[in-house]
């Protein structure tokens, strides 16, 4: 497609998304998140030692569960290894450079009343599952049906297509650092794509098995080289935090990459950011924790509920990296996908940038494994489990093709997406949270 082609498409849906969209977009998704939060009498924090009981001592499980569920903490890690990836990486920079130092701090406050959207979602998702020959039929798909088939399919069309672009823009990102060490991009596609067809073949017990072994060894990974980081200058740490502090309420004067902000861009940019990392309001997490072996429903949403512990924790360590190391005044045409990377290599000990590299392939092939699953698994709810070998398979295919190309308008097709999918969730769950509050209630 010729470069001007590509230009005036990518103008298009950056009209749409950021002057149809973005306003009622950010007012749907923090409406939602407090209407849920004061619903449910703030049960991200009254549930909290309920999370903990059932850390330390395990979730009961349903007698005489389906063959093809599995057990609750699989379930938990395969939906977290879509939710902790490179979205906790690349995600906070790209925030703040476009909504300044203010918009970590928006992040922070959605992922915190958004816990109890993602609740609400996992809830249902378990309490409205099916069971069939083929497979569990479960999530937004499935809870959308008992309120309006209309919403079911309009979000169930949309999300088969944003999982393949999320697993695209992965493979992208991971290429494009990647390349940085002298690899070649093509290796990188034909590395994620092998993989992710081998154990998409495995079905839902494989993805839980593996998911639960890299999704800890990743976390530790990058933690520790980033505290190293953080830790070493605490001065500078410290004026990070003030500059977030006072950049809620007097955004900061443009410099260098960042093109200035209001208080309304600051939120947008934090809100719509924060969903892209933690899932909370796209629905699209709680179709791996439908098939949990989960006697209770609302257990399972308290411990989907209580992961995002581990985005906000993230979310906090890669916004303070950048403004630490003082990489978000950057600019560069793959700033979102390698700031990190680059604050790594210059303030990181000798294998810092390697230990970066590592972590990241771990983040992306754990989120390209999480996309695949639950994009079967929404286009096994449309079909009734029909052709999904040719969705594998276009899966694969769009992994591989991503890590060649450049793909700022996929950026903002799939910002695009992400909005028509959030809207009949949001619509769907609020509907329900007051047409059937026994599910929610603790």
């Amino acid at each position: 497609m010729p470069t001007f082609e590509l230009i005036k498409y990518l103008e298009f849906f950056r009209w749409l998304n950021h002057s149809v969209f973005a306003l009622p977009a950010t007012i749907l998704f923090a409406a939602a998140a407090v209407i849920l939060t004061f619903k449910t009498g703030f049960i991200q924090v009254r549930a909290f030692p309920r999370f903990i009981h059932m850390i330390i001592h395990g979730v009961q499980h349903e007698k005489g569960s389906h063959p093809r569920t599995i057990n609750p903490f699989h379930a938990l890690f395969t939906a977290m290894a879509t939710t902790i990836g490179m979205g906790n990486i690349v995600v906070p920079p790209i925030a703040i450079i476009a909504g300044g130092p203010g918009a970590l701090f928006w992040m922070i406050i959605y992922i915190f009343f958004g816990s109890v959207t993602k609740l609400t979602e996992v809830s249902f998702a378990l309490d409205t599952r099916i069971e069939t020959p083929r497979g569990i039929i479960g999530g937004p798909i499935q809870y959308l049906k008992s309120i309006s088939s209309l919403l079911a399919y309009w979000y169930g069309f949309v999300i088969v297509f944003l999982f393949v672009s999320w697993s695209s823009l992965q493979s992208n990102t991971l290429a494009n650092i990647a390349a940085q060490e002298n690899i070649p991009h093509w290796a990188v596609g034909l590395f994620l794509s092998v993989i992710l067809l081998a154990v998409l073949n495995g079905g839902a017990q494989r993805v839980g098995n593996v998911a639960s072994r890299l999704v800890p060894l990743m976390f530790v990974l990058y933690v520790s080289f980033s505290l190293l980081i953080l830790l070493k200058d605490p001065i500078a740490l410290w004026s990070a935090l003030c500059l977030v502090c006072r950049s809620v309420l007097h955004p900061s004067a443009a410099i260098g990459g960042f093109a200035g902000a209001t208080m309304l861009r600051a939120m947008n940019s934090g809100f719509s950011r924060a969903v892209f990392v933690t899932e909370a309001g796209l629905g699209t997490s709680s179709i791996a924790h439908a098939t949990a072996n989960t006697e209770k429903p609302l257990d399972q949403g308290i411990l989907a509920m209580g992961a995002m512990i581990a985005d906000l924790f993230l979310v906090c360590i890669s916004g303070f990296l950048i403004l630490v190391t003082g990489a978000w005044m950057v600019v560069g045409d793959n700033v979102g996908s390698t700031l990190i990377y680059d604050a790594f290599k210059q303030h990181a000990p000798a294998m810092g940038s390697i230990v970066l590299l590592m972590s990241i392939t771990l983040f992306v092939l754990t989120t390209v494994i999480g996309n695949g699953f639950n994009g079967v698994q929404s286009f096994g709810a449309l079909t009734n489990y029909r052709f999904t070998r040719w969705y594998v398979a276009f899966t694969v295919i769009v992994v591989f093709l991503g890590a060649l190309s450049p793909v700022p308008l996929v950026w903002e097709i799939q910002d695009t997406l992400l909005y028509l999918v959030a809207i009949p969730n949001l619509l769907g769950l609020l509907l329900l949270a007051f047409k059937r509050p026994s599910v929610l209630k603790y």
